[in-house]
C-alpha cells in the first residue's frame, strides 16, 4: 500500500523550529512553576536554589527570543505534554508531600526530572543547528545548555550534601 505524498516536505530547519518553539514553550512553564515550588520547599536551601534557577530561566528565555529572532521567526511556544507531565508531577510531589520529610528531596527529583528533560532537549538543538550552519545561535544555546547542566548538578549535590538524608532520617 503507497502512501501518498504529502505536496511540501519539512527537513532539518523546520525540525529545529518546531524543538525551538517546545523548549520555549517548557521554559515559559517552568518558569510559572518554579516559585511554587521555591515557595513549597521545607529549606532555604532548596528554596534559594529554585529562586536561582528562576532568574537564570529569565535569562534562557531572552536568549530563545534572540534565537528566534537570528531564525527570522516569531518567538511562538508550541505545547509539550512531556514538560506538562513532568510538571504535573512535581506540583503532585508539593501537594502529597507537604509538611512531610521528604517534600524537599521529591522537589529536588522533580527538578532533575525537568532538568534531563531540558538538557535532552537542548543538546539535540544545538547539534541541528550545528548541522544547519547556525554558529550564531550554536553558541546561545550551547550557554544555555551548559547552565542546564550546572543546574543539574547542584540539584544532585543537594540531594547527596543532605536533602535525602533528612528525609529518610526525619521519618524514621
Amino acid at each position: 500500500m503507497a502512501t501518498a505524498k504529502r505536496a511540501t516536505t519539512k527537513g532539518l530547519e523546520a525540525l529545529f523550529l518546531d524543538g525551538l518553539k517546545d523548549i520555549y514553550y517548557a521554559e515559559k512553564k517552568i518558569l510559572k512553576a518554579l516559585p511554587k515550588m521555591a515557595k513549597g520547599a521545607e529549606s532555604e536551601e532548596v528554596a534559594a536554589a529554585f529562586e536561582k534557577h528562576r532568574m537564570e530561566t529569565e535569562g534562557q528565555v531572552d536568549r530563545l527570543e534572540q534565537v528566534f529572532e537570528l531564525m527570522d521567526k516569531p518567538a511562538r511556544g508550541k505545547t509539550c505534554p512531556a514538560i506538562d507531565g513532568i510538571l504535573e508531577e512535581g506540583s503532585e510531589i508539593l501537594d502529597e508531600y507537604k509538611g512531610d520529610p521528604a517534600l524537599d528531596a521529591g522537589l529536588v527529583g522533580a527538578a532533575q526530572a525537568v532538568e534531563h528533560y531540558e538538557i535532552a532537549r537542548y543538546g539535540t538543538l544545538v547539534a541541528w543547528a550545528e548541522q544547519l550552519g547556525k554558529s550564531d545561535v550554536v553558541k546561545l544555546l550551547n550557554e544555555t545548555l551548559k547552565e542546564e547542566v550546572a543546574t543539574d548538578e547542584a540539584l544532585s549535590g543537594l540531594g547527596e550534601g543532605g536533602v535525602n538524608e533528612r528525609a529518610l532520617e526525619q521519618a524514621a
